[in-house]
Protein backbone atom coordinates (compact mmCIF):
# COMPACT_ATOMS: atom_id res chain seq x y z
CA UNK A 1 0.00 0.00 0.00
CA UNK A 2 1.51 3.33 -1.13
CA UNK A 3 0.20 6.80 1.08
CA UNK A 4 1.33 10.32 0.40
CA UNK A 5 0.46 12.95 2.66
CA UNK A 6 1.10 16.63 0.58
CA UNK A 7 2.13 19.84 3.64
CA UNK A 8 3.19 23.51 2.82
CA UNK A 9 -0.31 24.95 1.34
CA UNK A 10 -0.92 28.09 2.71
CA UNK A 11 -2.00 31.52 1.46
CA UNK A 12 0.56 33.66 0.20
CA UNK A 13 0.93 37.20 -1.44
CA UNK A 14 0.94 37.45 -4.84
CA UNK A 15 4.80 37.38 -6.30
CA UNK A 16 5.30 35.53 -3.07
CA UNK A 17 7.15 31.18 -3.12
CA UNK A 18 6.13 28.26 -1.49
CA UNK A 19 7.32 24.93 -0.82
CA UNK A 20 5.03 21.98 -1.03
CA UNK A 21 6.33 18.33 0.00
CA UNK A 22 4.91 14.60 -0.72
CA UNK A 23 5.78 12.11 1.81
CA UNK A 24 5.74 8.61 0.00
CA UNK A 25 4.81 5.50 2.53
CA UNK A 26 6.48 3.17 0.07
CA UNK A 27 8.87 1.28 0.58
CA UNK A 28 12.18 2.98 -0.80
CA UNK A 29 12.71 0.62 -3.76
CA UNK A 30 9.38 1.09 -4.73
CA UNK A 31 9.51 5.44 -3.96
CA UNK A 32 12.80 5.36 -6.04
CA UNK A 33 11.69 3.31 -9.06
CA UNK A 34 8.56 5.55 -9.41
CA UNK A 35 7.84 8.62 -11.69
CA UNK A 36 6.09 11.37 -9.69
CA UNK A 37 3.95 14.25 -10.49
CA UNK A 38 2.33 17.51 -8.95
CA UNK A 39 -1.37 18.27 -10.37
CA UNK A 40 -3.39 20.85 -9.19
CA UNK A 41 -7.39 22.08 -9.73
CA UNK A 42 -8.98 24.86 -9.31
CA UNK A 43 -12.35 25.80 -8.18
CA UNK A 44 -14.50 24.59 -11.12
CA UNK A 45 -12.07 23.68 -13.31
CA UNK A 46 -10.12 19.83 -14.25
CA UNK A 47 -7.19 19.01 -12.58
CA UNK A 48 -4.44 19.62 -14.73
CA UNK A 49 -0.55 18.69 -14.69
CA UNK A 50 1.90 20.46 -13.09
CA UNK A 51 5.58 19.20 -12.85
CA UNK A 52 6.42 15.69 -13.24
CA UNK A 53 9.45 14.10 -12.27
CA UNK A 54 11.03 10.47 -13.46
CA UNK A 55 12.72 8.02 -11.83
CA UNK A 56 15.76 9.14 -13.52
CA UNK A 57 15.28 12.72 -12.62
CA UNK A 58 14.13 14.19 -15.80
CA UNK A 59 11.64 16.87 -15.24
CA UNK A 60 8.62 18.15 -17.65
CA UNK A 61 6.12 21.25 -16.97
CA UNK A 62 3.48 23.05 -17.50
CA UNK A 63 4.13 26.09 -19.69
CA UNK A 64 2.22 28.28 -17.43
CA UNK A 65 4.72 27.20 -14.65
CA UNK A 66 7.46 27.24 -16.54
CA UNK A 67 10.55 29.35 -15.00
CA UNK A 68 8.84 29.90 -11.71
CA UNK A 69 8.03 26.40 -10.15
CA UNK A 70 10.90 23.00 -9.86
CA UNK A 71 10.02 19.76 -8.93
CA UNK A 72 12.68 17.54 -7.17
CA UNK A 73 12.60 14.38 -5.22
CA UNK A 74 14.86 13.37 -2.09
CA UNK A 75 14.81 9.55 -2.74
CA UNK A 76 16.38 9.13 0.61
CA UNK A 77 13.39 10.50 2.04
CA UNK A 78 10.78 9.35 -0.11
CA UNK A 79 9.64 12.76 -0.45
CA UNK A 80 9.20 14.84 -4.03
CA UNK A 81 8.80 18.57 -3.76
CA UNK A 82 7.51 21.46 -5.71
CA UNK A 83 9.36 25.17 -5.35
CA UNK A 84 7.15 27.57 -6.75
CA UNK A 85 8.25 30.98 -6.84
CA UNK A 86 6.58 34.25 -8.02
CA UNK A 87 3.37 32.79 -7.49
CA UNK A 88 0.05 34.34 -9.06
CA UNK A 89 -3.78 34.96 -8.10
CA UNK A 90 -4.24 32.16 -10.97
CA UNK A 91 -2.00 29.75 -8.84
CA UNK A 92 -4.93 29.44 -6.80
CA UNK A 93 -6.01 25.73 -6.39
CA UNK A 94 -5.35 22.70 -4.82
CA UNK A 95 -2.16 20.60 -5.54
CA UNK A 96 -2.55 16.84 -5.38
CA UNK A 97 0.55 14.83 -5.70
CA UNK A 98 1.03 11.60 -7.72
CA UNK A 99 3.05 8.29 -7.92
CA UNK A 100 3.02 5.90 -11.34
CA UNK A 101 4.89 2.94 -9.77
CA UNK A 102 6.58 0.75 -12.30
CA UNK A 103 4.22 -2.13 -11.95
CA UNK A 104 0.50 -1.69 -10.40
CA UNK A 105 -1.97 1.45 -10.13
CA UNK A 106 -1.03 5.01 -9.34
CA UNK A 107 -1.95 6.92 -6.12
CA UNK A 108 -2.90 10.08 -5.32
CA UNK A 109 -2.60 12.21 -2.10
CA UNK A 110 -5.30 13.69 -0.29
CA UNK A 111 -4.12 17.43 -1.49
CA UNK A 112 -3.10 20.64 -0.02
CA UNK A 113 -4.52 24.17 -0.79
CA UNK A 114 -2.54 26.95 -2.09
CA UNK A 115 -4.16 30.32 -2.31
CA UNK A 116 -2.52 33.47 -3.65
CA UNK A 117 -3.90 36.87 -2.80
CA UNK A 118 -3.79 40.12 -1.45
Amino acid sequence: QVQLVESGGALVQPGGSLRLSCACTASGRIFSSSAMGWYRQALGKQRELVATITAGGRTNYADSVKGRFTISRDNAKNTVYLQMNSLKPEDTAVYYCKADPLVGRSYWGQGTQVTVSS
